[in-house]
């Protein structure tokens, strides 16, 4: 098979699995009266290659998410001029020492947790041209080894980020406890971005619902799904 063949066959793929979600997407909103415009599509392409993000783009696609910062760099420096398209949204759980590069380049970070994080992050944001968003990763368990802050220090994270001009307090994330069941989790999230919105009410957003429970999420008031199996498929792969 010749290798434009197989371009070809992945970004149908691309272009086919696409569709679908956004007919997802809209049906959930349809069926709790919202409109599709309010709610972003951010495609996880952790463990995919560049020439997927550069595919995704030319499908109109541009917030793109990625769980490492080496793996971004790399997917930025690849993608070239392609890559100022991309708006970079930060998934996955931060280490303290990558913060501040992290901070440089992504549009968007769902996933602060500790207070320590917020400094560091708003001193790479100085870079950049307008302020980093920034969704306080909350643990709807209250376990925070699996990332999130414990419920009890979401509002103390979240005084942080407002009082740094270099960031914007967007609002809340959040991933479902294992065992639970998504909606009754992503309502508890709607509950908690409510009381975080009395203190802050430019925070309205909620970063909520994947590949298996965007539905249940929109239905609870999420602004912003992180899809990655659903658009991309199942990985098979580790990109170091």
């Amino acid at each position: 098979m010749h290798p434009g063949d197989v371009d070809g066959e992945r970004a149908a793929q691309l272009a086919s699995s696409l569709g679908v979600v956004r007919a997802r997407l809209a049906a959930a909103c349809e069926a709790v009266g919202r409109d599709p415009r309010e709610v972003t599509l951010i495609a996880v392409t952790k463990t995919y290659p560049a020439a997927d993000v550069a595919t995704l783009v030319r499908l109109g696609v541009l917030d793109i998410g990625e769980s490492k910062e080496q793996e971004a760099q790399r997917k930025r420096a690849e993608l070239a001029d392609a890559a100022t398209a991309v708006r970079w949204h930060m998934v996955g759980r931060i280490q303290s020492n990558k913060a501040r590069t992290i901070g440089a380049f992504a549009r968007a970070v769902h996933s602060v947790d500790r207070l320590k994080l917020v400094d560091r992050l708003a001193e790479g944001a100085r870079q950049q041209p307008a302020p980093v968003e920034v969704f306080v990763q909350v643990s709807l368990d209250d376990d925070p080894g699996r990332g999130g802050a414990v419920v009890g220090d979401v509002a103390a994270i979240a005084d942080a980020v407002a009082a740094r001009p270099e960031l914007r307090l967007r609002g809340l994330m959040a991933v479902p406890p294992l065992g639970t069941e998504p909606a009754a989790a992503f309502a508890r999230l709607q509950e908690l971005g409510t009381r975080l919105q009395a203190e802050h009410p430019a925070a309205s957003a909620l970063s909520a619902g994947m590949s298996s429970d965007l539905d249940a999420a929109v239905a609870h008031g999420s602004t912003h799904v992180r899809v990655g199996t659903a658009l991309l498929g199942r990985r098979t792969s580790i990109v170091s």
